[in-house]
């Protein structure tokens, strides 16, 4: 067996190839890390906003909560029903919420959608770790609201003291600065359910109920009777399925993600395929003297195979290093199902290591097979007279 410190001092003399392949393989391997990441932490943002106890009631063919549209007295029926939890001071658990898009002006000038959403005080414990970090709550009846950090720092007005103009009838003055977990929550802005109902006209009616049952029976209750009961005949979806089927958006990011990451795993194959390829042209003596001493064809293939496995595994530690400070970061980008502006937190999440994982073995094994291949299949007394 061929020692690996060989193959180490080879890498080491041929210094200048060995960095510019680990540099192209890591270059390859941050981009797919930059990508799948955007995707890891929109899912992960959907994923730990359902709880699995709770349900989201809408009108029948609804398939989010912006086409929703309940009747006021229904929704208020709703909150009637014994299979509704109650926290302990006896208030059941369940919030009317009613959602409007409006344009927002971000800092740079530019506009875009942006989701205000109407609550109620059940609604903040319907949300996984929903907490004021800066400021304090909105009042009811005063046109106060709420926003996340990453809303605060993007948008005109949305600071503390601010305020948001949405047009002649719809302003908010932002009074605190509120945390949900990382949830889908921290990409809204959050006000009173009669301020939004009364400033957008919309009196009546709400986009959804919110509601969480009381125990696993009385989940499954609730969903009969809302969905068979003549007093509603409503769809109620349990939150995690619902939040799954938001997350469709993210199919196409994680699509064009795939297909860059082959395109870049390719051309980085190439470029540590032409180092082994130089490598073996340059040590052509090398292993005809190796041969003539007895070590096997295989000894050879998996020498060359480790050298460049050896190349890429550097390179995508280099490549997951480098997108590691991008873990404190968040980003915008557009819900494909309200588009409205949502905010995703970069998350190098068990997703991009895992494609991280699976590029620096392709271009290592793939990358060095031609290489280690043609290694083994020169003659040797050939190879012993190259100079």
């Amino acid at each position: 067996m061929i020692p690996l410190k060989y193959n180490v001092r080879n890498l080491r003399v041929r210094w200048k190839t060995t960095l510019s392949t680990v540099f192209g393989t890591g270059l390859a391997v941050f981009s797919a890390c930059v990508l799948f990441g955007l995707v890891d932490g929109l899912e992960h943002s959907l994923t730990i906003s359902g709880e699995p106890l709770d349900l989201i009631v809408m009108r029948p063919g609804s398939s989010n909560e912006t086409t929703g549209v309940i009747e006021a007295t229904k929704a208020d029926q709703i909150l009637t029903l014994d299979e509704i939890a109650r926290d302990t001071s006896g208030q059941v658990l369940a919030a009317e919420e009613i959602l409007n898009i409006p344009i927002a002006v971000r800092k740079n000038g530019t506009r875009t959608n942006v989701i205000v959403r109407g609550v109620q005080p059940a609604s903040r414990k319907l949300r996984p770790s929903f907490r004021i970090v800066e400021g304090r709550d909105f009042e009811e009846g005063r046109s106060e609201c709420i926003v996340s950090p990453s809303m605060s720092s993007r948008f005109q007005g949305a600071q503390i003291g601010g305020w948001l103009n949405f047009g002649d009838k719809e302003r908010y003055q932002v009074v605190g600065i509120f945390t949900a977990g990382g949830s889908s929550a921290e990409s809204e802005i959050w006000a009173d359910l009669k301020d939004v109902v009364r400033n957008t006209g919309r009196e009546g009616t709400v986009s959804c109920v919110q509601l969480r049952a009381r125990d696993r029976a009385a989940f499954h209750q609730l969903m009969k009777t809302l969905d068979g009961d003549t007093r509603f005949k409503l769809t109620a979806i349990p939150e995690p399925v619902y939040f799954q089927n938001q997350s469709r958006s993210s199919i196409f990011l994680k699509g064009a993600g795939t297909l860059i990451a082959v395109l870049l795993t390719f051309g980085a194959m190439f470029a540590a395929a032409n180092t082994m390829f130089a490598a073996v042209g340059s040590r052509t003596r090398e292993i005809g003297t190796m041969r003539a001493l007895g070590f096997p064809r295989r000894d050879l293939l998996l020498c060359f195979l480790g050298e460049s496995l050896i190349l890429c595994f550097l390179g995508g530690i280099l490549g997951v290093a480098a997108a590691l400070p991008l873990n404190a970061l968040t980003y915008e980008t557009s819900d494909f199902n309200s588009f409205a502006s949502i905010t995703i937190a970069f998350r190098l999440g068990p997703l991009a290591l895992s494609v991280a994982a699976v590029m620096t073995a392709a271009m290592g094994l793939f990358g060095g097979m031609m290489p280690a291949l043609r290694a083994v299949r020169l003659d040797v007394i050939s190879a012993l007279r190259e100079l």
